[in-house]
């Protein structure tokens, strides 16, 4: 299978509703439609996670990004710039997407993403996707495919064929938060 193939059978599924397990510029990740409450609920649930523990979605581009936040500050579009490594920028205002996405305080965490699997199936989907750690809540996050458990690949309605064959380390993207009045607050 093509890459160009794999992308339009993930899009697909998402598009539907469904929860996909696929690599991106860190970990992989479970997805869904992070405007979809429904698959929303569907990861959580697969995760075995609270639904008050916010979930880090991906985007393709600025202008993406922008969709889903009320007021991007500057000192975001700095951070994103400045970054060496993948990271994810915890933003308040949240617009746009499942309310069991979006934080208690109204934020959501949102990354660029320049891998060129993810960066690509998030601009075909041509909506931001969610990117939660391939595992159950608690245990290790999947660096390659082999490390996804079976419960977890048997759980999902599909399973990425791009990257499978990878074996190196990877590990999850920065975390900073952005407070009101623009503190910058490292997570991790």
């Amino acid at each position: 299978m093509t890459q160009e193939e794999d992308i339009k059978k993930a899009v697909e599924v998402l598009k539907n509703g469904g929860v996909i397990l696929y690599p991106t510029d860190t970990v992989w990740g479970i997805g869904c439609d992070a405007t979809n409450a429904e698959a929303v609920a569907k990861v959580y649930a697969i995760k075995k996670r609270d639904d008050s523990k916010a979930l880090i979605c991906l985007v393709d581009s600025d202008a993406r990004l922008q969709r889903y936040v009320r007021q991007v500050p500057n000192i975001a579009w700095d951070l994103i710039d400045a970054a060496v490594k993948p990271t994810t920028i915890i933003l308040d205002g949240a617009v746009n997407l499942a309310p069991n996405l979006i934080a208690d305080d109204g934020s959501i965490a949102l990354r660029i993403t320049n891998e060129p699997f993810s960066h690509q199936l998030c601009y075909r989907f041509q909506k931001a996707i969610v990117s939660t750690s391939a595992n159950i809540s608690g245990e290790p996050a999947a660096q390659n495919y082999q490390d996804i458990s079976q419960e977890l690949l048997d759980s999902v309605d599909y399973v990425c064929f791009s990257r499978r064959n990878e074996h190196k380390p990877h590990t999850p993207s920065s975390i900073i938060k952005l407070g009101p009045t623009g503190e910058v607050t490292i997570i991790r």
